[in-house]
């Protein structure tokens, strides 16, 4: 029966990535990796909740997400950025050079099946690698922290879409390389330009930056802000599943090289054709429990009336951090909510100075219903108050911010020893005891 082959191939693989000693490895540094990252947050956020005596900081600005969440599970981004890339390669390189793959192939699975197999496996794998980040959030509740659910699982969503893609690149790369150090530092080479094209196209607009904003960081990113976007799912899970599917054609023995660069190519054009496609698609939520990415309930209601495009040309340079606060706390935003948004970065050079027409740096202009006004302001109340000038829509009464904050002034008591001396033995005695039995 299919649904046993199936459950035959799953059971091989999972095999397979327990006797994987990179997997091993990766579950031995996970641990200390997230216990080093919570441990420095819990202490951050006491300090900011006054624990030494001091001044707290404002209780509005205190957020586990920010300041608990996101540094702890920051580990599992440098780890599927430099560890988990190596086991996922060497589930595809392995059979490839020991020619055990055209012996499977002989097998009535067919390559999809095999393949999927060998993805679930690598997210099986992963949901273990996810205990210390689990018992994380266990210790933050009993040392008396709140959680809000809806930004937990849309930041563990983010995480686990982060994989996927992680997952694509890396089984792509095992199956096209000549082996697995080809394809380890092909898949390193593949992030290290993500890195680059994000700084590249900071502040430009247009293409590139939208083209960007798909990179895995800055994809992993929109999730750790509390917002979770359809358009960066879908792109996320379309790279992860194009990279299994190039897999599938370069791993067919039978393939000419000409069939194989023709199909990842049609696979390539694929994969951009639902890109663009996704990115137009605007539908997003503000998860997070302050609403960091939305505009008052008042100030939304205002702005729904407004059915002309807007405009907005920026004379700010990509390194200027006024350009970051417009991005973020106004024009993302009015993104979301007006039916049409155009940018324009008309600042050219990436600090701005010795530019033509340097006077008028630092300007924002709003262009909207054929009316034009300008604004060196980036402070949300100012803007929207010229926004709603120039649409002749009354300015709502707004009101205090209603989340109050969480400050917790608590210890990490317990979380050295269970990162730093119980997982790593714990491990290291299961790895053990399940290598020596394998060999």
């Amino acid at each position: 029966m299919p649904s046993r082959r199936f459950r035959w191939l799953a059971a091989k693989e999972f095999r397979e990535l327990m006797a994987s000693r990179a997997f091993w490895l990766l579950l031995l540094m996970i641990g200390p990796l997230v216990g080093h990252g919570f441990i420095t947050a819990v202490d951050t956020y006491a300090e900011a909740s006054g624990i030494a005596g001091g001044p707290a900081a404002l209780g509005q600005g205190l957020s586990p997400l920010d300041g608990i969440l996101v540094p702890t599970f920051g580990a599992y981004d440098l780890a599927v950025t430099l560890l988990f890339p190596f086991v996922a390669i060497r589930l595809v390189a392995a059979e490839k050079a020991s020619g055990a793959w055209k012996l499977l192939l002989q097998s009535p699975a067919s390559p999809g099946a095999m393949l999927l197999a060998k993805g679930l496996t690598l997210l099986a794998g992963w949901l273990v690698a996810w205990l210390p980040g689990l018992a994380a959030l266990v210790l933050w509740k009993l040392y008396g922290g709140t959680l809000y659910q809806p930004e937990v699982l849309n930041l563990l969503l983010g995480h686990l879409l982060r994989v996927v893609l992680a997952a694509g690149l890396a089984v792509a790369a095992g199956a096209i390389a000549n082996g697995a150090a080809s394809a380890a530092i092909a898949t390193l080479g593949f992030t290290v330009g993500t890195w680059a094209l994000e700084f590249i196209a900071a502040g430009r607009g247009g293409a590139l930056q939208k083209l960007a904003s798909y990179t895995p960081t800055a994809a992993l990113r929109v999730f750790e802000q509390g917002e979770l976007r359809l358009a960066t799912v879908l792109v996320t899970v379309a790279i992860g599943l194009a990279g299994f599917a190039l897999a599938a054609v370069w791993l067919h023995p039978g393939r000419t090289i000409r069939y194989r660069l023709i199909a990842g190519a049609a696979i390539l054009l694929l994969l951009t054709l639902t890109g663009a496609a996704a990115s137009r698609l605007r539908s997003a939520r503000d998860l997070s429990e302050n609403r960091r990415n939305s505009f008052s309930a008042a100030d939304e209601s205002a702005l729904a009336r407004i059915r002309q495009p807007l405009r907005v040309t920026v004379f700010l340079s990509p390194e200027d951090p006024r350009l970051m606060d417009l991005d973020r706390n106004i024009l993302a935003k009015l993104a979301r909510i007006l039916p049409e948004v155009e940018i324009v970065h008309a600042a050219h050079s990436r600090t701005g100075l010795f530019e033509a027409g340097g006077d008028r740096y630092g300007e924002v202009w709003y262009q909207l219903a054929g009316r034009k006004s300008m604004t060196r302001s980036t402070t949300e109340p100012i803007v929207l108050d010229n926004l709603y000038q120039l649409a002749r829509v009354p300015p709502p009464v707004r009101r205090e911010s209603e989340f109050p904050g969480h400050p917790l002034p608590a210890t990490p008591s317990g979380a050295a020893v269970l990162y730093y001396a119980i997982w790593p033995l714990a491990i290291a005695i299961a790895g053990w005891l399940h290598l020596r039995n394998w060999s």
